[in-house]
């Protein structure tokens, strides 16, 4: 294998925000503030009894109500919402696929009771791609991605301004999986005051923000410095691309592979020309699949002694 480096240069990118903090922290309405400053089409995958509906009367904003966490169906919701053409998705909460029915946690017991010995390393091993697929289906999304994350809460008696000592609720740890705060180019966490804490960002602007009640000039910031670059090609496109060479060679869709990992779109979630959701990738390879197969079928039919 050789190794070809080449000069680093900015590229236009979306919005990866993650948003934690306990009940009552202001998680949904302020990513519905900066969804508006971010895009004009905006989704809403509801996972929190319709509590976002709420907010109808101040955004406008179109809702898939969900009561079944399964990590597969949010793969496919998000296949569906680049397919609508939404500029911006907002995921309330990304807890539940963690820790709600159907969500990581009891995909991977009913797994370790279907694995041999009934272990729970053994569930794990099996539902580690099926999330691995889910989180490559967002980060790999054509628009701005917001998730909400519910966090663990505890009461600790403080001290207020006048001196005395008042029960006061607190977020903790995420309820998400360990590690999953890297795969977002934004993390804040809010508090009951509605104050947002930046913790994680790679918008210099930004990094380490304090923000009472956020508005949209949070997005607008965010906005601005991602659009500073050059763009590249969406899921969509390469999609649509192979959709219209219909009689492409293997060799050609190679071609397409390639262009597709080199944009980090390999895992992007899509619907295909069947209405089903798919990997762009795992897209890609069945077309080239087919067409080595129309390539064999062709030779076998060639007359013996035909030229090459």
């Amino acid at each position: 294998m050789s190794f070809t480096f080449t000069k680093a240069t900015k590229k236009a990118a979306k919005a990866r925000i993650a948003l934690e903090g306990p009940s009552g922290s202001g998680k949904t309405y302020t990513a519905l503030t900066t969804a508006r400053a971010l895009g004009q089409r905006i989704a809403l995958i509801d996972t929190e009894h319709r509590s976002a509906s709420l907010y109808a009367d101040e955004f406008d904003f179109d809702t898939l109500e969900l009561d079944s966490y399964d990590p597969q169906l949010l793969t496919g919701a998000l296949a569906a919402a680049a397919k609508a053409g939404y500029d911006v998705i907002v995921i309330d909460s990304l807890s539940h696929f963690w820790m709600g029915t159907d969500g990581m946690l009891e995909q991977v017991d009913r797994a370790a009771k279907r694995s041999a010995g009934g272990n729970t390393f053994g569930g794990w091993k099996e539902m580690r791609p099926t999330e691995r697929r889910m989180i490559e289906a967002m980060l790999a999304y054509p628009g701005h991605l917001i998730a909400t994350l519910r966090t663990k809460t505890e009461w600790v008696v403080e001290e207020n301004d006048r001196g005395k000592k008042v029960p006061k609720k607190i977020g903790l740890k995420a309820e998400q999986r360990e590690g999953l705060e890297y795969e977002f180019t934004l993390v804040g966490t809010m508090d009951l005051d509605n104050t947002l804490v930046v913790t994680k960002s790679r918008c210099k602007t930004l990094s380490g923000a304090v923000i009472n009640r956020p508005d949209a000039s949070f997005g607008q910031t965010l906005g601005d410095w991602l659009q500073d670059g050059e763009a590249g090609p969406t899921a969509e496109e390469i999609r649509d691309e192979v959709l219209a060479a219909p009689h492409a060679t293997y060799d050609e869709l190679i071609d397409v592979y390639r262009k597709a990992e080199r944009h980090g779109l390999l895992m992007a979630a899509i619907i295909t020309d069947t209405g089903d959701s798919a990997a762009l990738g795992d897209f890609i390879r069945g077309r080239g699949l087919e067409a080595k197969a129309r390539s064999a079928r062709a030779a076998e039919q060639e007359p013996a002694g035909a030229p090459a």
